[in-house]
């Protein structure tokens, strides 16, 4: 598996949390970020996957554009951020985020590997995780980065 397909829920610079519903094939609005909050890149999932929330996996587009909610894009896995997540009850999970650049990409086009991009960007995507779940009573415990290849064997055991 080289590429895989995202489907974006919430664009880069969006102060808006959009969710695909399944049952009613539609994107629905489920949360408005705190002032001045937004979504530093397109944010969506990997079809046909299965996380440990029960949803699909998560995805963070990193490109030089915004895209729209239920966009379709073939991106390349270029790594993820391992992390827990802790519910308001108490419950602990695995929720990591898959990081994806499109084969579209110009500015971010010769990246393969998380190591590529600069570590202010995955700081950043850490720091905007963690504030986002806190802001829900949640925690976000972001541990680990992994590459690509073990990211992309971490998608393909995920697979519906």
């Amino acid at each position: 598996m080289s590429n895989i397909t995202a489907i974006i829920e919430s664009p880069k610079g969006s102060g808006q949390k959009y969710d695909f519903d399944p049952e009613m094939k539609l994107f629905k609005l489920v949360k408005i970020l705190p002032a001045g909050m937004v979504f530093p890149f397109d944010f969506g999932f990997i079809p046909d996957t299965l996380g440990e929330d029960g949803d699909p996996l998560d995805i963070v587009v990193i490109s030089e554009f915004r895209s729209f909610p239920g966009c379709a894009m073939e991106c390349r896995i270029v790594g993820a951020i391992k992390a827990f997540q802790t519910e308001r009850n108490g419950e602990k999970m695995r929720n990591d985020r898959f990081l994806g650049v499109p084969v579209v990409s110009e500015l971010f086009r010769d990246v393969t590997s998380v190591d590529q991009l600069p570590e202010r960007i995955i700081e950043q995507l850490r720091n905007f995780f963690k504030n986002y779940n806190e802001q829900a009573g949640k925690e976000f415990d972001p541990f680990e980065t992994i590459t690509s290849e073990e990211s992309i064997k971490l998608i393909a055991k995920q697979k519906n």
